[in-house]
C-alpha cells in the first residue's frame, strides 16, 4: 500500500491501514477479530495523554480489588494499556527502568481475567487476545517503525495522538 494511502480517509480507516500496514512489516496476519480489537485499541485510547504516567501494576491491583464490571473494564484497561506501551512505546517501559516484556506480561496476564468475566460472546475473544498478545505486540511495533521510516506527517500525528510520543 502506497504511504499516500495512510493519510486518506476518516480516522478509523487510518487506524485500520495503520494495523494492516504494521501486519506486512512484520509478516503476519492476525485473525480478523484480534485486527478488529486492535484497531479498536488503538480508537479508544487515542490521545490517553496519562499513558506515560499510569503505574499499571497499581491499576491491575485495584481492578482486582474491584468485582463485576467494574474489575472486567479495569483489567481490560489495564490489558490494553499494557499492549500499547510494550508495543508502540517501548521506550516509556525503559525509561520506567523496567523493559517492554514487563508490560506485555501484566497485560497478556490480564486477558483471562477479563474472560473469565465477561459475557459469553466477548469471554471467547478475550482468551484469543491473551493467546494473541505477542503477535499484537509485534504489529504495534510494525506500526511504531512504519510511521518512523514512512509515514506521512499525518500518519505520524495520528499515532502520535495515541499515546506519549516520548515512547518512540
Amino acid at each position: 500500500m502506497p504511504n499516500e494511502a495512510l493519510h486518506l480517509g476518516p480516522a478509523s480507516q487510518l487506524r485500520y491501514e495503520l494495523v494492516r500496514e504494521g501486519e506486512a512489516r512484520m509478516h503476519m496476519r492476525l485473525p480478523e477479530d484480534v485486527e478488529s480489537y486492535l484497531v479498536f485499541v488503538l480508537h479508544r485510547h487515542q490521545g490517553d495523554a496519562q499513558l506515560g504516567g499510569r503505574t499499571m501494576a497499581l491499576e491491575c491491583l485495584h481492578g482486582l480489588e474491584c468485582v463485576g464490571t467494574a474489575r472486567c473494564d479495569a483489567l481490560r484497561d489495564v490489558g490494553d494499556r499494557c499492549l500499547l506501551i510494550a508495543g508502540l512505546f517501548p521506550a516509556l517501559a525503559r525509561r520506567r527502568n523496567v523493559g517492554p516484556d514487563y508490560y506485555a506480561s501484566l497485560g497478556q496476564a490480564a486477558y483471562p481475567e477479563v474472560a473469565v468475566l465477561a459475557r459469553a460472546g466477548q469471554a471467547s475473544l478475550f482468551v484469543q487476545l491473551a493467546h494473541g498478545f505477542v503477535a499484537m505486540r509485534h504489529v504495534l511495533a510494525g506500526v511504531a517503525a512504519q510511521v518512523r521510516t514512512c509515514g506521512s506527517p499525518s500518519s505520524r500525528a495520528a499515532l502520535l495522538e495515541s499515546g506519549p510520543s516520548a515512547g518512540h
